[in-house]
């Protein structure tokens, strides 16, 4: 990996980074859309790459099920077998030991699955992590790390903190002796639920490790925490983190969640929201989310956005045709997941534009202003703003809202 800062923020820590790896060169901050098993669902890996993409998630515990193994091997790695041609980041199972957690039994040695699929046992080591993950040939690899739930509290969390940097050892004792470290990036993820003392604590050991490690993920985090505690969390790692290694905030989807973490440091982020959300019929704009199961939109010739280059508004497709079709017609989900990821990047490239210009605090003021306005500000958006230097109440009449503040269209009424 090749790593650059090219641009800092003059008041938050937002940056503009250069990363360069064996499939091309990814800018940062990027959102990472997620092809859990190969692929991106309803879409080809061309028609992905052909909307500027230049970095996709897929899962090593799912790829290791099925195709398995053997496959990849013969297909040359994950990069033929899906016909994707940028680069790839591979996560490294971790998180399944949270969301598949009836199914799993967690030891010193790794955690023993049940699949899925069949109830066949599978142990899953950080040595094995990382074989498959080489099988897989990812450009950046995820140490195997011991993941709960972010609302877990009591001693499981800091036994689950404490063997996640064990864990990293045995990762980079595996990768270190492939002969793989300069075609594949281990990042080590720091976790520590939601207790500050023991996020420290794992920020030094990970730090500790920085020679052995290409870069940082922050994991552990959304999975229904508060979000005031949730941006606090993020700020505290992303300060910490060496500022020559790549920031990665785990599961981060919504736009206002990617702007914050951006502002507090943060260069990559990924999650399943934009293209889940399109299957359920909702499309991501900068005015809020549009729920075109609505009855509201059966008559509108309007696109999702008149201003948006993805191919599914520039070729003029109706809001009413959309709402004809989205969740019963296949090319109701496609158009939609494509509109929805072109939203991330553009919500993406927008920020590392004004970070470039020298006007990322006057972006993210237009941004909340555009998508909050007439709903009202979500409170720890404006605390964690605040924290880095922008006040969004500052010249606006805008009310703040407790909670999470989240946009939803549930009614025609919205």
């Amino acid at each position: 990996m090749q790593f650059e800062v090219i641009a800092k923020c003059h008041t938050t820590r937002a940056r503009v980074c250069r990363m360069k790896l064996a499939h091309g060169v990814t800018m940062l901050p990027t959102f990472m859309p997620v092809a859990t098993q190969a692929a991106i669902k309803g879409l080809t890996p061309q028609q992905v790459e052909s909307l500027g993409i230049t970095l996709i998630l897929n899962n090593t515990y799912h790829l290791n099920l099925r195709p398995g193994i053997k496959v990849l091997d013969e297909a040359g790695g994950a990069h033929k077998f899906q016909g994707w041609n940028r680069n790839l980041l591979t996560d490294s199972g971790g998180f399944q030991l949270v969301s598949l957690s009836k199914f799993t039994k967690i030891t010193e040695d790794g955690a023993l699955f049940a699949s899925p699929f069949n109830g066949e046992p599978t142990m899953l080591t950080p040595e094995q992590s990382i074989s498959i993950q080489h099988s897989i040939g990812a450009d950046i690899i995820m140490q195997l790390d011991d993941v709960v739930s972010s609302l877990t509290v009591g001693p499981r969390v800091g036994e689950a903190m404490h063997r996640s940097v064990r864990w990293l050892d045995r990762c980079i004792e595996q990768h270190e002796k492939s002969g793989r470290k300069d075609k594949q990036n281990l990042f080590a993820i720091v976790q520590g639920g939601l207790d500050p003392a023991l996020r420290d604590l794992c920020l030094d050991a990970m730090i500790e490790r920085k020679d052995q490690v290409t870069g940082y993920a922050i994991g552990g985090l959304s999975g229904g925490e508060e979000k005031d505690v949730f941006w606090k969390i993020i700020k505290q790692c992303a300060d910490r983190l060496p500022s020559d290694r790549p920031r990665y905030s785990m599961g981060v989807g919504f736009a206002e969640d990617l702007l914050v973490c951006v502002a507090l440091g943060v260069d990559m982020a990924d999650c399943v929201f934009p293209t889940r959300t399109a299957r359920f019929g909702v499309a991501l704009t900068f005015k809020g989310p549009l729920n075109l199961k609505l009855g509201k939109h059966t008559k509108s010739m309007d696109p999702i956005d008149k201003s948006c280059p993805c191919p599914t508004c520039a070729s003029g497709m109706s809001r009413a045709v959309l709402h004809h079709i989205v969740t019963i017609e296949t090319a109701g989900a496609h158009a939609l997941t494509i509109h929805n990821l072109v939203f991330q990047a553009r919500v993406m490239g927008g920020a590392r534009d004004a970070i470039l210009e020298g006007r990322f605090p006057e972006y993210l003021r237009s941004f909340f202003f555009d998508y909050f306005g007439d709903t009202g500000y979500p409170e720890w958006c404006v605390n964690a703003l605040r924290s880095v230097g922008v006040d969004l109440m500052q010249g606006v009449d805008v009310p703040l809202v407790k909670g999470s503040g989240v946009r939803w269209e549930y009614s025609d009424a919205a």
